[in-house]
């Protein structure tokens, strides 16, 4: 099959399958990339949580943070589906910062993200992935910002009016009558500026090397491993991820590493057009096409 026929293809399946989907997959040996609406912008939820990592690693590095500092939390008590860790926690918890970055980026737990935000703020680290050439992702909140959306408003059987609100709310320019959901607000990047931050993760850049190992390691040990992670590990491959979910919302980018040598950015974001919060089917699709593409890059 011929490139423009995959990519027709692929995105005849998002839309039959009610996605609307953004992808960019990379080789990051020879440059050569396949991508569906890459330079598209949506809200990054929890993606952001990397570059979060990523500054909280390199001011360790720096001295600026210690990273076996203890911090009081206190607990997020938040009992809606999905958020884990300190999020669910009752009682406030004394905790390391190098604990509460594990717990940040491999549990994705919002409460801990929370605690190295308020060391490391928004503005400081949008500052710093400017310093390290990477360009097209905003940071300008942390996440308490995200538990406070429609989908905690509604009881759980209205559910699907949150999603609802979330498919049909929006702008032809990316605004959207839901804060978090706001490209110009919110937390926010295209899936080629995400293959760019893992490029920059992979390869050698301006980020040192102690610090890219660091946040290749967690990205390596999360546990969240129910949307692209099917189609991309196995006993020959290494695949390092993070999610994002948020009302209509299902992201992942990560990179796959072949045994025999080949490497592959994959950043997958996407929005439902159905009005449901459990969508197995969405996450499989992902991944089918994310599959696709990196397959047709790998035969090349």
């Amino acid at each position: 099959m011929s490139t423009a026929a995959l990519l027709r293809d692929m995105h005849r399946k998002l839309q039959d399958g009610g996605l609307h989907g953004l992808l960019l997959v990379r080789d990051l040996h020879t440059g050569e990339e396949l991508g569906i609406e890459p330079d598209t912008q949506l809200p990054s939820a929890s993606l952001v949580k990397i570059p979060l990592a990523l500054a909280t690693a390199e001011r360790i590095r720096r001295g600026e943070l210690n990273g076996s500092t203890m911090l009081e939390v206190q607990p997020g008590r938040i009992t809606t589906p999905g958020p884990a860790g300190l999020s669910r926690f009752r009682h406030p918890t004394r905790i390391a910062i190098d604990d509460l970055l594990y717990l940040s980026t491999c549990v994705s737990d919002g409460t801990a993200a929370d605690a190295l935000f308020g060391l490391t703020p928004p503005a400081q680290i949008a500052g710093m992935l400017q310093e390290f050439g990477i360009r097209g992702i905003s940071v300008r909140h942390s996440m308490h910002e995200l538990s406070d959306t429609p989908a905690e408003r509604f009881d759980a059987a209205e559910a699907h009016l949150a999603q609802a609100l979330a498919i049909d709310a929006g702008t032809s320019g990316r605004g959207h009558r839901v804060p978090q959901l706001d490209t110009t607000r919110a937390n926010s990047g295209s899936a080629r500026a995400f293959v760019e931050l893992l490029h920059t993760l992979w390869t050698p850049s301006a980020i040192h090397p102690e610090v890219a190992e660091r946040v290749r390691g967690l990205m390596a040990d999360n546990l969240i491993r129910h949307r692209l992670t099917p189609d991309f590990s196995s006993d020959a491959t290494t695949w390092s991820s993070k999610t994002g979910t948020l009302l209509n919302l299902r992201h992942e980018i990560g990179v796959v590493e072949h045994a025999d040598g080949q490497a592959f950015a994959i950043a997958v974001l996407t929005e439902s057009l159905v009005p449901a919060s459990n969508q197995p089917g969405a996450d499989a699709l992902m991944a089918e096409v994310a599959r696709g593409l990196r397959d047709h890059l790998r035969q090349r």
